[in-house]
């Protein structure tokens, strides 16, 4: 029996769906009400922006690529490798300073006056656009160059957020999303640093081909149920 899903004319199928890391709780949440909606299964694959990107431009067989910014997908549209066109911002990003331990009062002096911190960490600012706000937070309070020697780079924002949950680091950069998970408690305590102090992380989607499940993904994500999900696991919307 052939299995057919719903709203369009195409039978179910595979869409294989590369996702930034701070994206991973989110899209699992969506993952479950696309696959109930459609019929179609999504396999995902989380990591860096960085590192998919790569792996993408290599040949990856990827069908959809949901990044943490929106300069990778822009390039992959450049390059003819995306459809042009399908390109949408579908969660904007927001950046905290996050530690484990509850009742810290200021975190943001405890960054200021570094001499307390042993290991701080953030996602490589050259893959994560997360490490990148967090780099751009400490070039813009001029505490940047002190803290080099204290810092702890994860290779993408899941990595870096545990580096803190473990202890290994006393406090980290960490998306906003990640200190907000509605599906656990996240024990610990953190610093909101105002949007003005980086760059803006407009998480775009951009689709890899025409395939009917890769479109009928990308609808659902800018439907009404997948914008509500994914306001509520911490992100503003576009």
């Amino acid at each position: 029996m052939t299995l057919w899903s719903a709203g369009t004319n195409a039978p179910a199928d595979e869409v294989r769906v590369a996702v930034a890391s701070n994206f991973a709780t989110a899209m699992k949440a969506l993952t479950v009400e696309f696959e109930k909606t459609t019929a179609h299964h999504a396999v995902l694959s989380f990591g860096s922006t960085g590192k998919h990107y790569a792996q993408i431009k290599n040949g990856a067989p990827f069908d959809v690529f949901l990044a943490a910014d929106a300069a990778r997908p822009a390039l992959l549209e450049e390059q003819g490798i995306a459809l042009i066109g399908s390109r949408t911002t579908y969660a904007r990003g927001k950046l905290v300073l996050w530690t484990s331990k509850p009742d810290v009062n200021d975190l943001k002096e405890t960054l200021l006056n570094s001499q307390d911190i042993r290991h701080l960490a953030l996602a490589n600012p050259k893959l994560s656009p997360y490490g990148l706000g967090a780099q751009q937070v400490m070039v813009e309070l001029d505490i940047w160059p002190k803290l080099q020697t204290k810092l702890v780079r994860g290779e993408n924002i899941a990595q870096t957020f545990q580096f803190v949950h473990s202890g290994n680091a006393e406090l980290g950069f960490v998306a906003y999303s990640q200190a907000v998970n509605p599906k656990r408690s996240v024990q610990g305590s953190f610093w909101m640093p105002h949007q003005s102090l980086y760059s803006p992380i407009d998480q775009q989607a951009v689709l890899l081909n025409d395939k009917q499940a890769s479109k009928d993904f990308l609808k659902f994500l800018k439907g009404p149920l997948a914008r509500q999900i994914i306001q509520n696991y911490g992100y503003d919307l576009p």
